[in-house]
């Protein structure tokens, strides 16, 4: 890629507002990932992990649920408990509705189980990140976890700790898991080095983009994974809550429709999904990012895939 204009680009995103957060490689480095015929990723599996339960949902909700129709076995990990984001009378209540929220995620998302960490919210960079690496490791060895799709650990100007805490601790996990010398109980427990070797990292700042993920088939689910957010989300029920609001000022809105349930999933396509909304802090909206790169509706990551050793190709190059 063209580094200078990378590093120039980078330089510019703090003194033009107007500019969106994203970095992309050029178009002969960027790779387009579109759905496949089948199950090509049959017996590999994969963890979505995110600080609270709207993350996965807003940020890479079509590509999980691509990834899980290809063939994948996936889990749902939760790193906070929510406990200070949403809706509830206590703190306790917040906490048991995201929770539900959460596993209704999971259910929509077709991912088979979800393991909440139970960290505080918004207290993450409190707390020892060598626990929580050492507890992903041991998720990480104890499924076989072959993919990881989470928060990116290089992104910038991220001002929720839970998120960029758990990001960092997502990247030690990846490859500590792979080593024997590291919490050797684990094999005594039956369990084998394992390392993550596919990586898809989303961001809410500046990030460096080198995969688009055509999502266009999955779009439904990305809605309903979102929708199920009622405690939290930007989205949940927000179409109802407005619909109704315009009624009682005697206005309407057609794109939202007639009903509670059209107006609910309307908001989420329209004004989460489609505009460049102030959920997504600037970022291209799915289908403005599709647009771009002729797809119907996408997501942009920073994917860092498998290392692919060199020496035999300089074998077979260079041996007799």
């Amino acid at each position: 890629m063209d580094r200078r204009a990378f590093i120039e680009n980078s330089l510019a995103i703090p003194l033009m507002p107007s500019m969106k957060y994203r970095t992309f490689v050029s178009d002969e480095e960027m790779v387009i990932e579109k759905a496949q015929e089948g199950k090509p990723h049959k017996g590999k599996v994969l963890a979505a992990v995110q600080p609270h339960c709207d993350d996965i949902p807003l940020f890479a909700g079509g590509t999980v649920a691509k990834l899980i129709a290809e063939g994948y076995t996936g889990y749902l990990i939760r790193t906070s408990n929510d406990d200070h984001a949403g809706k509830g009378a206590t703190v306790g209540e917040v906490v048991r509705n995201n929770e539900i929220d959460n596993e209704g995620v999971a259910q929509v998302l077709g991912l088979s189980k979800t393991y909440d960490l139970g960290y505080r919210n918004h207290r993450m960079d409190n707390m020892s990140i060598i626990e929580l690496r050492a507890r992903l490791i041991y998720l990480i060895r104890m499924s076989k976890i072959d993919t990881v799709i989470s928060y990116d650990p290089w992104g910038h100007y991220e001002e929720n700790p839970d998120h960029y805490v758990t990001a960092r601790a997502v990247e030690a996990a990846c490859w500590m898991a792979g080593g024997k010398w590291d919490y050797p109980e684990h094999m005594d427990a039956g369990l084998a080095p394992h390392a993550v070797s596919e990586k898809y990292y989303f961001a809410r700042g500046p990030q460096l983009v080198n995969r688009i993920v055509d999502i266009s088939t999955h779009i439904e689910e990305k809605i309903d994974a979102n929708r199920v957010n009622i405690t939290q989300g930007p989205a949940g029920d927000a179409g109802s809550i407005l619909l109704e609001k315009l009624r009682a000022e005697g206005k309407t809105l057609s794109i939202l429709g007639d009903n509670a349930e059209a107006a609910n999933r309307n908001y989420i396509q329209h004004f989460v999904m489609d505009h460049d909304s102030e959920f997504l802090r600037g970022i291209q909206s799915d289908r403005i990012l599709g647009e771009k790169y002729g797809l119907g509706w996408a997501e942009g990551f920073h994917y860092v895939g498998p290392r692919k050793s060199k020496l035999p190709q300089y074998i077979d190059e260079h041996g007799k």
